[in-house]
């Protein structure tokens, strides 16, 4: 039998892996948005994990994309260990679990549930989604902050790593660069920072439309995650009925809207 210490740092670890999977359609770590709900490591190194969506009618294809990103997680472990992810109370329960115990391809799974989705489109429409509101966050802090928009579309990829900006900033800098060698994998440093997902320059005559654009697939994004966050709390009763009635505000993140002493110095500045 392993010593607990050696099992809670093993569990810990899970967690660490298991919290860079994210909701595809969200873009959000699918521990924070409460869909992980149970991690076990035994004493040999194996792993029980307990994976619930908002509802029972959640989209297949989007079950499968998180599950089998939570296999991935699961195999970069370095203890290699033998793992179990569960599906609960989904309507496609037992296809899914089944398929990802097997380590079957997308088609083959869903074939005769979504016939008509093709897996590539779908990761490449969210990674489009996800890149667009990371960027929009990234664009928003640096204007914030003082920036002037000549000066933010001059910035090269490697001068954007090593800004000297606050800590908030900082992170979504880092999870905007994230995004952009991901989509551009073959940018060097000097690369332009902020172009757009097809990879044109912007103008700084063109960037307020555009963050308009930006904008609206943010709250997109953010309707669709308070409603899931919602859905979930409401289905399992995770929220006692003392605290009030809830209405989706309650479950929309700040991000990337601006703190409150950026609210105060721009009054200021107004002033």
């Amino acid at each position: 039998m392993e010593p607990f210490s050696v099992r809670s740092g093993r569990t810990a670890e899970v967690w660490r892996v298991v919290a860079r999977v994210h909701d595809p359609e969200l873009d959000e770590p699918v521990t924070d948005m409460g869909f992980v709900e149970k991690i076990e490591v035994a004493d040999d190194g194996s792993v029980e994990l307990d994976f619930r969506l908002p509802t029972y009618w959640c989209s297949p294809n989007f079950a499968f994309l998180m599950l089998d990103g939570l296999r991935e997680a699961l195999e970069s472990l370095p203890w290699r260990p033998r793992f179990h992810i569960t599906l609960h109370d989904h309507l496609f329960a037992d296809e899914v679990n089944k398929g990802i115990a097997e380590g079957k391809p997308f088609a083959e799974i869903f074939d005769s549930l979504s016939p008509l989705d093709d897996l590539a489109q779908l990761r490449e429409t969210f990674l489009r989604k996800a890149f667009q509101r990371r960027q929009e966050a990234a664009l928003v802090g640096l204007r914030e902050a003082g920036w002037a928009d000549d000066d933010i579309l001059a910035l090269d990829c490697g001068t954007l790593d090593k800004a000297s900006v606050g800590p908030e900033l900082t992170v979504r800098l880092t999870r905007y660069l994230d995004a952009m060698r991901a989509r551009f994998p073959r940018a060097a440093d000097d690369a332009a920072a902020f172009v757009a997902w097809e990879g044109a320059p912007l103008s700084a005559a063109e960037l307020p439309d555009y963050l308009g654009k930006l904008r609206a697939v943010r709250i997109n994004m953010e309707f669709n995650g308070a409603l899931c966050r919602g859905l979930k709390q409401a289905r399992y009763r995770e929220k006692a009925a003392a605290d009030g009635e809830l209405t989706l505000v309650d479950f929309i993140p700040a991000e990337p809207r601006p703190d409150a002493s950026a609210l105060e110095r721009r009054r200021a500045a107004q002033s």
